[in-house]
C-alpha cells in the first residue's frame, strides 16, 4: 500500500514555514531570514519513503497587499487553499496581532484535516501555550493542535508519522529521486536573495529580484551568472557598496552555500541592473515568474 498526498503549509509571515519545510525534508529548500516576506514563490519538497510520498507546499506568508508584487505572492497563497489534503496551519506563538478572518474561515469550511502547529514554544511558557492552544481551539474546533519549535526540531518529529496516517492511498506523483518541483536556477536566485535579505537594511531587500543568466557546468565546476535587479540607481550604489565590497559579501556567503547545496565547486559572477518599479508593473512581475 502506497500513500501520497499535497500538504499545505501556509500561515502569516515570519511563523516559521520554511524553516518547519527544511525541518521535515532534512534539505534546505527554502530561504530563511527573520525578515517578513522572504518567501515570494510557492515551493513544493518532496519528501520520499518506500511506502510514501508527501509533496510539501511552502506559501508566502498571508498579508494584506499593498502592490502588485504582494498580490502576486497572495495568489500563489489563494491557490494553496484549493488543492491539499491536509494542510498544516503555522501559528507564531509571539505574535499577539488577530488572524486573517479569510484563513480563518477558509480552514473552517474545507473537507480536508487541519493540523495547527502552535510554533516557536522554545520561546515561550506553559500558561501562555496552553492559552494560545485554546484560542485556536475555538477558532478552529476541527483542527489537531500540537506545539513546536520548527528551530529546534522540538516535536517536528511526530508530523511524518501523523500525516502519514491522515494522506490517502495513491500512487507517487513524482519520481521518487526528485525532492521540489524548482529548476537548480530558482535555488541559485533564492541564495542571493537570501544573503541580500541578511546583508541589507529598510527597503532594499524588498526591492531586489534575482535572475540567474547562466548555469553551465564543466569539468566539475558550476558557472553561474546571476543577475541582481533593484528599483533605483540609488539602491544600485547600496548594493555594490563601497569599491565593491557589499556584492563581494554577498557573492561569497551565497557561493559557499550553493556549493554545499549542490556538492559541486562553484565560480559565481554577480551583476547589478536596474529595472524601474518592478514591483508594481505586471509585465515585470510575469518575467520574473509571478504569473
Amino acid at each position: 500500500m502506497h500513500k501520497a498526498g499535497f500538504v499545505n503549509i501556509v500561515g502569516k509571515p515570519n511563523a516559521g514555514k520554511s524553516t518547519l519545510l527544511n525541518q521535515l525534508m532534512g534539505e534546505k529548500l527554502a530561504i530563511v531570514t527573520q525578515k517578513a516576506q522572504t518567501t515570494r514563490h510557492r515551493i513544493f519538497g518532496i519528501y520520499n519513503e518506500e511506502d510514501l510520498q508527501i509533496v510539501f507546499s511552502d506559501t508566502p506568508g498571508v498579508l494584506d497587499p499593498k502592490y502588485g508584487l504582494q498580490e502576486k505572492m497572495m495568489d500563489f497563497v489563494k491557490d494553496s487553499l484549493q488543492d491539499a489534503d491536509v494542510f498544516l496551519f503555522i501559528v507564531d506563538i509571539l505574535d499577539k496581532t488577530e488572524p486573517f478572518d479569510f484563513l480563518v474561515e477558509k480552514l473552517n469550511k474545507i473537507p480536508v484535516p487541519v493540523l495547527i502547529l502552535v510554533n516557536k514554544i522554545d520561546q515561550s511558557n506553559q500558561e501562555d501555550l496552553e492559552k494560545v492552544m485554546e484560542l485556536w481551539h475555538e477558532r478552529i474546533p476541527k483542527a489537531e493542535i500540537l506545539p513546536i519549535s520548527a528551530l529546534k526540531g522540538f516535536n517536528t518529529d511526530i508530523i511524518l508519522p501523523k500525516l502519514k496516517s491522515l494522506l490517502p492511498e495513491n500512487p507517487p506523483y513524482y519520481d521518487k529521486d526528485q525532492y521540489t518541483d524548482k529548476p537548480e536556477r530558482f535555488f541559485v536566485n533564492e541564495t542571493v536573495r537570501e544573503k541580500i535579505l541578511l546583508n541589507y537594511e529598510k527597503e532594499i531587500p524588498y526591492s531586489v529580484e534575482v535572475v540567474t543568466e547562466q548555469f553551465k557546468e564543466n569539468e566539475g565546476i558550476i558557472f553561474i551568472d546571476a543577475v541582481i535587479y533593484v528599483e533605483r540607481d540609488t539602491q544600485k550604489g547600496i548594493i555594490i557598496g563601497h569599491k565593491g565590497e557589499a556584492i563581494k559579501k554577498v557573492g561569497t556567503e551565497a557561493r559557499l552555500d550553493l556549493e554545499k547545496f549542490f556538492s559541486k565547486k562553484i565560480h559565481l559572477n554577480l551583476f547589478v541592473k536596474v529595472k524601474k518599479d518592478w514591483r508594481k508593473n505586471d509585465r515585470d512581475l510575469k518575467n520574473f515568474g509571478y504569473r
